[in-house]
C-alpha cells in the first residue's frame, strides 16, 4: 500500500483541495511528473495542463491548472496555480476565451521575449484545449 502525505492546490481565487492524498501527477514544463510521499525536494514551473490526484481514500480527481508552481518536499507537494479549475468545470468557450486573451496579449506583448512565452502559452492551451475537449 502506498504511504500517503499532504497535497494543497491553491489558486489566487480559493483552496481548491487540501488533503491526505497516495499521488499526484503534475503537468511540469519539463514533462509531467508523478509526486508520491517521500519524494525528493523539488520546485517546478508547472504548464497548462491537468493535475491528477488520487486521494488516501482511493478517489480520483482531476484539475485544469493554467500555470503556475509546484513545490515538492519528502512530507507533502504544494501547487500554487496561476488558475485553476475541477475538470468537471471546464468547458469548450472557457479555453477559448483564454485563448482568445492571450492572442489579444500577443498584438501588445513589448518584447521578443514576452512574445514568444505569450506565444508558447498560446500553444500550450490550444494543445489542452484538444487534448481534454476532443472536437
Amino acid at each position: 500500500m502506498a504511504e500517503n502525505f499532504n497535497f494543497e492546490l491553491v489558486s489566487p481565487e480559493r483552496l481548491l483541495l487540501s488533503e491526505e492524498v497516495s499521488e499526484v501527477v503534475i503537468p511540469g514544463t519539463e514533462g509531467e511528473m508523478t509526486v508520491m510521499a517521500k519524494h525528493a525536494p523539488t520546485m517546478t514551473t508547472i504548464m497548462p495542463g491537468v493535475v491528477r490526484v488520487k486521494t488516501a481514500g482511493g478517489e480520483r480527481h482531476q484539475y485544469v491548472v493554467f500555470g503556475g508552481f509546484a513545490d515538492i518536499l519528502p512530507s507533502g507537494c504544494t501547487i500554487l496555480a496561476e488558475s485553476a479549475v475541477a475538470m468537471s468545470d471546464v468547458n469548450r468557450d472557457t479555453l477559448v476565451k483564454r485563448i482568445e486573451q492571450a492572442r489579444a496579449d500577443l498584438e501588445h506583448a513589448e518584447s521578443d521575449e514576452d512574445r514568444t512565452q505569450i506565444e508558447r502559452f498560446i500553444d500550450q492551451l490550444t494543445h489542452l484545449n484538444h487534448t481534454i475537449l476532443p472536437a
